[in-house]
């Protein structure tokens, strides 16, 4: 276990560089299994994510190698084994590897997933489109087997309940190899759709209208990789060093954005008196001034992302009035609430709503970071706090940050990670 100790009350200026998307990685790591020949990917965020997911990959026979932002992968020798527990478990996006497998050996047993505790979050959508495309798919103990007929997956059309991110990435890696047309409804539309689209065509595969409510594939019968694919910009971590800047910064420029990707995110500042330069790639911060409250109500893309109502949440403190946040994703995404409360916020939570006052002081504590974004959402209230604050289960905070030790320290943090078990400080390996 690890602890973040930050001493707050410092004002952060200079810049920031984004990462490449974490939400797109997760996925594309997985993916790469379907290529015939090794798979470059650069700007790969250094996240204890990718660690982990390696590693998933070491008990298929497929080797990588992770150097200053680049990750190579080699799915010549793969052998399709179970993966029912263990390290599947020790993230959500493990189950990327159903439509992987599935995609390129007709057959998967995959552990069901792990990954943070924000609520339910059923795979029903993922199961609806593996059974249209004519797999059969059972529950052993635990352990979800997906089996395509002899002659193989076929092309359907598929209407999903819900627009689900993971579903559609899951039927979008079983359908590029399956036999004929693959009609996706109510496809997900996030900006990470798009990217491992891109991603499968370079390869060979036929996907069209990635970033639309329709998606159509073309089945192929293999895939390689031909060339590096460069992951897009994280807009979860620009919108959380966006809302540090606001909150605590003395001028902060945030590069490597895409900030047609933050649209709604950038409205809610704007409307809150964030004074901000857009540029082409870079976002300009200056220092705030008086706050306006605001109404958050989180959306599937291009709404307001739920990865993000935690990271606004402590800057409304800093607003005069009431604020309301609404998570209509994942209402049960409230677990960084008491931990503000113990800083000293003046939070509550009615109904699965989250009220925000304006808060004149915050006092460095203990606090627990239960979840990633929960954790990123902590880490911008110890550095607006006063004293010290310890936050504990920061790696919760790794598995979604790239080196964010070094980037805090970058813009003038005095923060650091030790050892939850002795005083020293001992960076995880996501942080080398």
């Amino acid at each position: 276990m690890k602890n973040m100790l930050i001493h707050g009350g410092k004002k952060l200026s200079g810049t920031v560089v984004i990462g490449g998307a974490k939400n797109s990685t997760v996925a594309l790591i997985p993916a790469a299994i379907l290529s015939r020949t090794p798979v470059t990917l650069e700007s790969v965020p250094v996240i204890q994510d990718v660690y982990n997911l390696m590693a998933i990959l070491d008990e298929m026979n497929v080797k990588s190698t992770f150097k200053d932002c680049v990750l190579r992968i080699d799915p010549s020798r793969i052998q399709n084994v179970p993966l029912p527990s263990g390290k599947i478990k020790s993230l959500r996006a493990s189950y990327y590897f159903m439509g992987a497998l599935l995609g390129r050996f007709g057959r998967a047993v995959v552990g069901l997933p792990g990954g943070d505790d924000i609520g339910p979050r059923p795979i029903d959508q993922h199961i609806k489109g593996f059974e249209a495309l004519g797999a059969t798919v059972t529950n052993d103990h635990g352990a979800i087997s997906i089996t395509a007929p002899k002659e193989g997956l076929h092309g359907a059309r598929i209407f999903f309940d819900i627009s689900s991110v993971g579903a559609t990435i899951n039927v979008i890696l079983a359908a590029v190899t399956a036999h004929g047309h693959t009609v996706i409804e109510n496809a997900a539309k996030e900006p990470e759709i798009i990217d491992l689209a891109t991603y499968l065509n370079n390869m060979g595969a036929v996907i069209r209208g990635a970033g639309t409510d329709t998606i159509r594939i073309e089945g192929v019968d293999q895939l390689a990789a031909h060339n590096a694919h460069t992951i897009i910009p994280d807009r979860i971590e620009a919108g959380t060093y966006l809302a540090m800047a606001a909150a605590v910064g003395d001028g902060v420029n945030v590069k490597n954005i895409i900030s047609e990707h933050l649209d709604a995110f950038l409205a809610k500042l704007e409307e809150m008196g964030v004074v901000m330069d857009v540029g082409e790639d870079s976002i300009f911060v200056y220092p705030s001034g008086d706050l306006k409250m605001v109404q958050v109500k989180t959306l599937p893309y291009p709404g307001f992302a739920t990865d993000l109502q935690q990271p606004i949440t402590p800057l409304m403190l800093k607003a005069h009035g009431e604020g309301i946040i609404i998570d209509t994703l994942y209402p049960k995404r409230v677990r960084h609430i008491p931990e503000l409360v113990r800083m000293g916020a003046d939070i509550t939570i009615e109904n699965d709503v989250i009220i925000v006052h304006h808060a004149d002081h915050l006092e460095g504590c203990e606090v627990a970071a239960e979840e990633i974004r929960a954790g990123a959402c902590l880490m911008i209230a110890g550095l607006m706090a006063d004293g010290e604050t310890t936050i504990t289960k920061a790696e919760n905070i790794l598995r979604g940050y790239d080196r964010v030790i070094m980037k805090l320290r970058g813009l003038g943090a005095d923060v650091q990670l030790v050892d939850a078990a002795a005083p020293e400080e001992e960076p995880l390996r996501a942080e080398n």
